[in-house]
């Protein structure tokens, strides 16, 4: 059977910006990552279909000759994930890398080494719901953190005071062991902290009574994060060397702030523009008015211009969400929304009733010339 479509394999149209091929590859990671289905076969194969069609289409040259000659414009090319170790951290810090352009370009992030790494402590993730206003302005928060840190005790050493260590026999003192198993997309090694000196390739002898030879120990601290106006539920970002500490003294891992937009009680975010439904009776539609409507910085006063219809779009330049790290704005559109009353006394009854028949109150024959009117308000 011959490969599959890199495009069908995303589940993206082949003229899909660099922005939607990055969106559709982190679905597929998450979903099928060999951490998230251990022992899994077809997510591995699932997972490594994914990584090789978005390692062609991510990079511009190779899509070209992909898109001219289909898989023998990139036959022979080496599969940069073959006989890598791969985590699910790593599979987030993918997207933050500056060299994908992703969210880690716009705070300054950056990959590690991966020697370092596998002793590393683990990444912390937390959520973080902001509202609309926050998002607006930007704001700085702090929150307070339970974490692994070093052993007061042992120095993070995990020994005993007065202790000697050997060399692990299960790893030879590499402190991981490694297993390798093959599929028809090539050999997928499989790279584990050994179990038998938890990653530090020595046995200690007498271990700390404190931290029981981890090296580590429970503590709260409380971090002040910045976080940047015009971010999107989705976005990262990354504290670097705050997270856990690693087993014996290893280097700490991070914590990522994943951002959440609450939902608000007025505005739909729709990009850098926001919504608001603005309602308004019939006869400030048909005679005009001036109203208030509320807005990120408080409450701002418009025109209602006679005659105007429902679902007319009135749009209030700058007044939306700034773009993030750029000085450009998104606006706040007005959806007008003519209510209709649903209780009306004897005298308001009488007025209508005399409106009724007038020319001037009957709606056209048809509806289609005001949806001419109205129509490419978004434009």
């Amino acid at each position: 059977m011959g490969k599959r479509d890199y495009y069908d394999i995303l589940g993206i149209s082949k003229n899909a910006s660099d922005d939607e091929i990055k969106k559709a590859y982190r679905k597929l990671a998450m979903e099928y990552h060999p951490d998230k289905n251990p022992g899994d076969k077809t997510a591995e194969e699932n997972f490594k279909e994914a990584s090789e069609a978005y390692e062609v289409l991510r990079d511009s040259q190779k899509r070209q000759r992909y898109d001219a000659y289909g898989h023998a414009g990139v036959k022979g090319q080496p599969n940069p994930f073959e006989g890598m170790e791969f985590d699910l951290t790593d599979a987030l810090r993918t997207f933050m890398a500056g060299g994908f352009g992703g969210f880690g370009d716009i705070f300054g992030m950056g990959g590690g080494n991966r020697r370092e790494q596998k002793m590393r402590g683990a990444d912390l993730q937390l959520k973080m719901r902001l509202t609309l206003e926050e998002i607006a302005t930007g704001v700085t928060k702090k929150i307070r953190i339970k974490k692994q840190v070093k052993c007061g005790d042992c120095s993070g050493s995990g020994a005993h005071a007065g202790s000697s260590s050997t060399t692990c026999p299960g790893c030879n003192g590499a402190g991981e062991v490694r297993q390798v198993s093959r599929s028809i997309l090539g050999q997928f090694v499989n790279i584990a902290t050994c179990s038998q000196c938890r990653g530090s390739g020595q046995i200690i002898e007498h271990l700390c009574t404190t931290c029981h030879g981890e090296g580590r120990a429970q503590a709260s601290e409380e971090l002040e994060i910045d976080i940047p106006a015009g971010v999107a539920t989705g976005n990262y970002l990354t504290i670097q060397g705050q997270g856990n500490i690693g087993p014996k003294g290893g280097p700490p891992g991070d914590v990522i702030i994943i951002i959440e937009e609450q939902e608000h009680e007025y505005f739909e975010r729709n990009g850098d523009d926001i919504i608001y439904e603005l309602p308004i009776s019939f006869v400030q539609a048909a005679l005009g008015d001036k109203v208030n409507v509320p807005t990120l910085t408080g409450v701002a006063e418009i025109d209602i211009s006679a005659g105007i219809q429902s679902g007319k779009i009135l749009r209030m330049r700058s007044k939306g969400l700034p773009h993030l790290r750029q000085h450009h704005r998104g606006d706040q559109l007005l959806r007008v929304r003519v209510w209709t009353p649903t209780k009306l006394n004897k005298e308001e009854r009488r007025i209508l009733e005399k409106l009724r028949t007038s020319e001037n109150i009957k709606p056209p024959k048809s509806i289609k010339s005001v949806f001419e009117k109205i129509k490419g308000v978004f434009n």
